[in-house]
């Protein structure tokens, strides 16, 4: 799926998550619309993505997948900018 190679599998009981990384925004738009053909229920994001990130792959999936996008504290944000750069 990614092609960045940094992809991870994880079972248990009667569900299955992946991990996808992403270069991009819009490798992550390509992947959101596969995914749509697929069982999965949900995509959660790295906050980095943001809101207008989280919107973009709602719209690749057709609102067909439920997504979120993880967030952090503002008292965090300059250590954020330090680690994402954004």
């Amino acid at each position: 799926m990614g092609d960045s190679g940094d992809n991870a599998r994880v079972s248990f009981s009667d569900n299955e998550t992946s991990f996808i990384g992403v270069k991009n925004i819009e490798e992550a738009e390509r992947i959101a619309k596969e995914l749509k053909g697929k069982s999965f229920k949900a995509i959660e994001l790295c906050g980095a993505f943001g809101e207008e990130g989280a919107r973009r792959i709602i719209e690749a999936t057709g609102h067909s997948i439920a997504v979120g996008y993880a967030t952090h504290f503002p008292e965090d944000d300059e250590l954020f900018l330090q680690t994402f750069g954004k």
